[in-house]
């Protein structure tokens, strides 16, 4: 049995609890809601995700200290654009503590990768990324799922790999953190499109080639920002860009389609409930094309979509009538 510390009760971060804790391991699990702490310690409920049962083995508490307490490493589940915040609330507590980045994203601000933003406020922190094609709710009920840890400490990836694997888990190692976790922030982008796709009513055929030519333009990012072009098609880049552009679990997508069947961005945050990171992700994404002087079509009507209120349709009509390329 382990004590692991995870900060952040949303639906991944109870849903990576249930999993431990049924493995036999004590969670202690931060909340900044006391509402929610209670509904997990006293209903063993998570609102996120309404049909589970969270185990015995999970506490919910709302102090930094006692949650990483005697923790042997730390999972950071927190929405990307309160990664530094919350991590300067506990930092304090982490001593040699390995903390796990279970987040996708950027911040937005700096555009920075988390990875940056947690070695920026604790340089001698050591950090590893965990990744891949994993819905919370499916997680939570022992589907199959396959994920990737990175590090550059090898000892982090062998401890998290023996920690989480079991029937229903297997992870795989990497050393590339930059790839993996450049994979999983940058995927939600294509799934907000591909809902957009879904919401306007187009088909396979789309579907198909929005996921290959996405892939493309992550990867040239990606490996422009550090990351191994052999690490965007694996479970970290096409794994989870699968998974996020075909899935109706994807808060993504769903966010996508709403705004393709005509609904305002403010409107689809409302109706999804939970934080959507593919909107910062396409303002981070789109800068970074800029910085770089790289070419990225559909982030850029993604771009254009959300911030310039783009018709969708006319969207899709610009990047058909690109001029002729060859692939």
């Amino acid at each position: 049995m382990k004590k692991i510390a995870i900060i952040g009760s949303g639906s991944w971060g109870v849903a990576l609890a249930t999993h431990l804790a049924n493995l036999g391991n004590q969670v202690n699990l931060w909340s900044f809601s006391e509402e929610e702490a209670r509904m997990i310690n006293e209903e063993r409920k998570c609102k996120f995700l309404p049909n589970l049962t969270v185990p015995d083995g999970v506490t919910c508490l709302l102090d930094f200290e006692k949650v990483l307490q005697d923790a042997e490493f730390i999972l950071h589940v927190t929405p990307s654009k309160f990664t530094r915040s919350v991590f300067k609330e506990y930092k304090a507590y982490v001593g040699n503590k390995p903390v796990i980045i279970c987040s996708k994203g950027f911040e937005k601000e700096s555009l920075m990768t988390l990875d940056e933003v947690i070695l920026e406020e604790m340089p001698e922190a050591k950090v590893g990324v965990l990744s891949g094609p994993s819905h919370a709710e499916e997680v939570s009920i022992f589907v199959p799922t396959v994920l990737v840890i990175a590090s550059s400490h090898p000892e982090i990836c062998e401890e998290i790999q023996s920690t989480f694997m079991c029937s229903t888990m297997r992870i795989y190692t990497s050393s590339d953190v930059k790839g993996v976790e450049l994979g999983g922030a940058l995927k939600n982008i294509i799934a907000f499109c591909a809902g957009v796709a879904a919401g306007i009513g187009l088909g396979d055929n789309t579907f198909a080639a929005l996921i290959t030519r996405g892939l493309g333009e992550l990867t040239r990012l990606g490996v422009t920002l550090g990351g191994k072009q052999e690490t965007f098609y694996g479970l970290s880049g096409l794994g989870d860009l699968i998974v996020t552009c075909l899935s109706e679990h994807s808060r993504n997508r769903t966010a996508g389609k709403l705004i393709g069947e005509g609904k305002t961005l403010e409107e689809a945050k409302a109706e999804v409930g939970m934080v959507i990171e593919s909107i910062d992700n396409i303002d981070v994404a789109y800068e970074l094309a800029k910085k770089y002087k790289m070419e990225m079509p559909i982030v850029e009507m993604a771009y254009e979509v959300i911030y310039h209120q783009l018709d969708p349709k006319e969207a899709v009509e610009q990047l058909m009538s690109r001029e002729k390329k060859g692939e």
